[in-house]
């Protein structure tokens, strides 16, 4: 009954999905083989273990780009990535796209991301030998460090989204050579990534009052809208209509709206990402990782003893880089306090001790 279950699915993805999408019985496969699941199709069974994993559920300790903010509104790792998830499957369904492939890909493309946001990534990759890249290190998650050293085992389609999805100030689509993820629900990451952040982090700036409605570039507000809503729908409405007009086999956008949504990517970043305030307390999380980072690499018995390890399983500073980029902020802020914040002796009847 469970394995006809299964079929019954992917045969409803043969007549409702376009010929473009990425369907669930034709994927390139998992790093090992295993026994189909009976029930769920593959994408629909990664998305699954994604959600199940201890480094999904990490993500709602981590910075987005606020940090450890007091208010309750402000977008964390998490929240970021459900509302990518929740852009990229409006654009996969009316693109009659896989989302449960979709879907998989955003739930798991941050999954390798620091503590205390983009100022963490860059950190680790000033200090560790090899450099550090939150989309390698999401890869580097759900092949090896979930379920204790064996991964997740997803599908290569999964796999290549995410490790593809990231984008820093260069071309949105990655349309080409191998920055170009190789199925159309990997390129619906890609974009839905860059309409989310830059649309939550306007919000959560303005919330923070760092910047305000006004200062935001009158021209961007005109072609994509005046309230956080209207210019997501715009984004989205724009690569809807424009892909299903023209190549179906690669996403498209506007030239007008492209342009808007590249002016407040710029505004964004000169105004928020590289804020003095916003800064502030990331040059104290730089210096917190730094340290955690060299106590680690100079005392490896201590190490393996915290990460329940006898021995390492790469190289030493790799293993700490792992260790370090899984933290949430809070997490990496006790342990700092742990190694290098004296504590105070009282007094009892059996004489001194510590806190």
């Amino acid at each position: 009954m469970g394995r006809l279950v299964r079929e019954e699915l992917e045969n409803q993805e043969g007549t409702i999905l376009s010929p473009y999408a990425a369907f669930s019985n034709r994927s390139k496969g998992r790093l090992r083989e295993e026994t189909e699941c009976p029930l769920r199709p593959a994408y629909q069974h990664d998305r699954d273990r994604i959600i199940h994993s201890k480094s999904f559920r990490r993500l709602k300790h981590k910075t987005q780009v606020f940090l450890a903010p007091a208010g309750d509104h402000y977008r964390t790792r998490l929240t970021h990535t459900l509302e990518v998830s929740q852009i990229a499957r409006t654009i996969s369904k009316s693109l009659h796209l896989n989302e449960d492939l979709t879907e998989a890909i955003a739930l798991g493309h941050d999954l390798g991301h620091t503590p205390f946001g983009h100022a963490g990534e860059e950190t680790l990759n000033e200090v560790v030998p090899e450099g550090f890249n939150h989309a390698d290190q999401s890869l580097r998650v759900v092949d090896l460090l979930e379920k204790d050293g064996t991964g997740l085992n997803l599908t290569a389609e999964v796999r290549d989204g995410i490790v593809k999805h990231s984008k820093g100030r260069g071309e949105i689509f990655g349309q080409s050579g191998e920055d170009a993820p190789f199925t159309l629900e990997g390129q619906v990451v890609r974009i839905a990534d860059i309409i989310a952040y830059i649309n939550h982090d306007l919000d959560d700036a303005i919330r923070a009052g760092i910047i305000h409605l006004e200062d935001i570039p009158k021209d961007c507000l005109e072609r994509l809208g005046s309230t956080h809503s209207m210019r997501i729908n715009t984004m989205v409405y724009d690569i809807i209509s424009e892909t299903r007009r023209g190549d179906t086999e690669r996403l498209s956008i506007s030239a007008e709206v492209l342009a808007a949504t590249l002016r407040l990517r710029d505004f964004l970043w000169t105004r928020v990402y590289e804020n003095a305030s916003v800064h502030r307390d990331f040059h104290k999380a730089t210096k917190l990782l730094r340290e955690l980072y060299h106590y680690f690499t100079l005392h490896p018995d201590p190490f393996l003893s915290l990460i329940e390890r006898k021995e390492f399983y790469d190289t030493p500073e790799r293993c700490v880089c792992d260790f370090l980029a899984g933290m949430t902020d809070r997490y990496a802020v006790n342990l700092f306090e742990q190694l290098y914040i004296p504590k105070p002796w009282v007094t009892v009847t059996d004489g001194p001790r510590m806190l």
